[in-house]
């Protein structure tokens, strides 16, 4: 009976992983009583794993679990430091903030906020992508040594949809304009109907510790009017962490 209990356990992590849910939606999602998702949802919240939004509504992951990802791969420290901007840059602009570092050759997503929206952006956290596709990878990308990004670009890129940019001429030019500007949008290049805006994390000599990044619905996010504004706003949300970091 405990290990099914951990066996089920698991099966609503993985689906919270994914959005938040109610204890209706989460029965049905995994296919189990209602009776007994509520009982592994207040065990598992009484740990931290999980947290409930608002009294009756639904749950998503908590800081319970990132303490633990975070311990394993030693970025907890980068985590609790730059949960602050993120929240910062949520309350701001309106949309999901998220973390990465670049692991395994990949962007890996450490942290993501959340908004109430009738359009729920997936949570990325624990995920990997590829550094070309992403807004943070990218932006990583861009201040790596010229030898792994030139190591990088040499492999076979994966187009995840019909507008990621695989030349790998073309995503130099994106990279040096990355290190000009500041900044790097993605337009629907990792999932359709996703933008984000990122912005790397440098260390004092300039090697990129983290990235910051902002992404929504691409039907309204960014306005055409604002996409400088909110790049300069994840810019300096990234240079204050920096900031913080060195200190």
């Amino acid at each position: 009976m405990a290990v099914q209990s951990v066996e089920r356990a698991f099966m609503l992590l993985r689906a919270l992983s994914q959005e938040p849910l109610g204890v209706t939606d989460l029965s049905d999602r995994v296919s189990l009583p209602k009776s007994t998702v509520a009982r592994l949802l207040s065990a598992l919240e009484a740990e931290d794993a999980v947290t409930q939004l608002e009294a009756g509504g639904a749950y998503q992951l908590g800081d319970g679990l990132i303490d633990i990802t975070g311990a394993a791969s030693g970025t907890r420290n980068l985590i609790t430091a730059a949960r602050p901007h993120l929240l910062e840059l949520t309350d701001a602009l309106h949309e999901v903030a998220g973390l990465s570092i670049v692991d395994s050759g990949q962007a890996y997503y450490l942290d993501q906020t959340y908004i109430s929206s009738d359009i729920q952006i997936r949570d990325w956290t624990g995920e990997y992508s590829p550094l070309h596709a992403v807004a943070s990878g990218l932006v990583l990308l861009a201040h790596l040594p010229v030898d792994q990004q030139e190591k990088y670009l040499a492999q076979s890129l994966e187009a995840c949809t019909q507008w990621t940019v695989v030349d790998p001429d073309a995503i130099r030019d994106r990279l040096a304009q990355v290190r000009s500007l500041g900044y790097a949008w993605v337009y629907e290049e990792f999932v359709e109907d996703l933008n984000s805006v990122a912005a790397p994390v440098l260390s004092e000599d300039g090697q990129p510790l983290a990235a910051l990044h902002i992404q929504g619905p691409a039907y309204r996010f960014p306005d055409p009017d604002l996409a400088h504004d909110h790049g300069l706003a994840v810019v300096a949300a990234a240079n204050r962490l920096a900031s913080q970091l060195s200190a």
